[in-house]
């Protein structure tokens, strides 16, 4: 599960918010008339369709695990928070069929109708970030539920089973989170081009929009993960010790940037900042922050697992505060000269900015899971009582068949951006030199159908 989860989670950002920075650019180029922005747009699009169809791949044996994998969670408390998985895939079908109609519609509707028919896409995709949200947040707050004798959930209010006290915190701060990592990612991708020399308008502005969407997100993004770290202290404040390695229970505690905890409470390495962790908790040194040793070794992560959670999270701030900086570059530039700027160490950051922000996702997703052991229902059931009794041998074959499929989806998922890649730069390059040669992407989308050699057809499909 924690391979599959980890490898599907790098697929969450473009599937969230690649919709909306495509519609971004749609807008720009039908209000603007720039020919570029709709070719970018459009180019856009196309990934998205691919991207989309991996996901569906990773998503369907995610649901198969939970059922396989997860007998006693599911079924215990599956009448509890499954409204959650049931909007995602109410969301995944309406996003496949609002994917469709926006890849028809280019060449094919009006402009500014098929602008339209496409805004609801990223609604579409935000809603299913809401279902799988709410069941994560339920799994570490659980509520909306009362126990019967046997232990069993009955009289569930799904209100409360769905708005928990984590959801907000949580779901904002994965929204954010994903959206700024897709534009990193996209704007990696044309400040490699810009690094190689292709200076044109084309990367420019490739560039240029989705960079600026995630500079402007960065700091959003640095108070809503404060403001979720402290809901953590609040509402699991063993959680909260295991990610700040704090062992005893008191105030003045210092912040280790990462460092190690053994199981005596003992911390090698990693800086010490003394009272910071009490100061970063309640804006004060005299804030008393809860211990793991304050509940029987049973009820909480070993150290191992404390340090592995301290260090996934240590990595993502670190990693935020540099992202951070990088913005604040770009707004400097922006601010002083309305221009990019000129060193190449800029674009060579920026070019690493997308996959650092992808470490973030991984990391913000092991803090989160890693954090709550040994409960997959935070204080209501045990990871041993919720998992499978499958024999092991049965779990590594399946597992062993997991990892064969990632490998050749993820494979033909490189392959198909690589050659899509490579057929662009082509198109781009033989209508600067040569004549049209009848490719759909030689002109604007919404532009007149050229001819192919054969003597019919757009030349191209979407």
């Amino acid at each position: 599960m924690a391979f599959t989860l980890g490898s599907h989670i790098l697929l969450v950002p473009f599937g969230v918010a690649l919709p909306a920075i495509t519609l971004l650019m749609h807008y720009r180029g039908l209000r603007k008339g720039d020919a570029v922005a709709l070719l970018l747009a459009r180019r856009w699009s196309a990934v998205m369709a691919v991207q989309f169809a991996i996901g569906i791949v990773t998503g369907t044996v995610l649901s198969f695990e939970l059922g396989l994998l997860w007998p006693g969670m599911m079924g215990r408390w599956g009448d509890v928070f499954g409204l959650g998985f049931g909007v995602e895939a109410w969301a995944f079908f309406l996003e496949a069929i609002l994917i469709a109609v926006y890849l028809y519609g280019w060449r094919r509707l009006k402009p500014w109708t098929h602008f339209w028919l496409g805004l609801p896409l990223p609604l579409a995709a935000l809603m299913g970030a809401f279902g799988i949200v709410a069941a994560n947040s339920w799994m570490n707050t659980p509520r909306g539920f009362s126990l019967d004798a046997s232990g069993d959930p009955v009289d569930v209010d799904v209100r409360r089973a769905v708005f928990t006290p984590m959801f907000g915190p949580e779901y904002w701060h994965f929204v954010v989170g994903v959206v700024l990592t897709a534009g990193y990612v996209v704007a990696g991708v044309y400040a490699v081009g810009w690094l190689r020399g292709r200076r044109d308008r084309y990367h420019r502005l490739g560039f240029t929009v989705p960079f600026s969407v995630a500079a402007i997100l960065t700091p959003v993004q640095f108070v809503l993960g404060d403001s979720i770290a402290r809901s953590v202290f609040h509402k699991q404040p063993v959680k909260f010790a295991a990610t700040e390695i704090v062992w005893k229970t008191g105030t003045h505690v210092p912040e280790y940037m990462f460092g190690r905890l053994h199981a005596d409470g003992t911390i090698s390495g990693g800086i010490r900042i003394p009272q910071l962790d009490s100061i970063l908790a309640g804006f004060s040194p005299d804030t008393e922050v809860t211990g793991l040793s304050s509940v029987p070794a049973g009820d909480r992560p070993t150290a191992t697992q404390a340090t592995i959670a301290h260090w996934a999270f240590d990595i993502m701030v670190t990693i935020g505060s540099l992202l951070a900086l990088l913005a604040l570059w770009y707004g400097w530039c922006w601010f002083r000269r309305r221009d990019l700027p000129r060193s190449p160490w800029f674009f060579r950051c920026a070019a690493l900015a997308g996959g650092a922000c992808l470490l973030t996702v991984e990391c913000g997703w092991i803090t989160t899971e890693v954090g709550r052991q040994p409960w997959i229902v935070y204080q209501h059931m045990r990871v041993a009582e919720a998992v499978t009794d499958t024999r092991a041998s049965t779990l590594w074959t399946m597992f062993g068949l997991v990892v064969v499929l990632y490998v050749l989806v993820f494979g033909a998922f490189l392959t198909v951006l690589l050659r899509m890649s490579g057929r662009w730069r082509l198109a781009d390059e033989g209508a600067v030199t040569a004549a049209p040669t009848g490719d759909v992407e030689d002109d604007t989308p919404y532009g007149p159908r050229p001819l192919s050699p054969a003597g019919g057809g757009d030349g191209g499909g979407a």
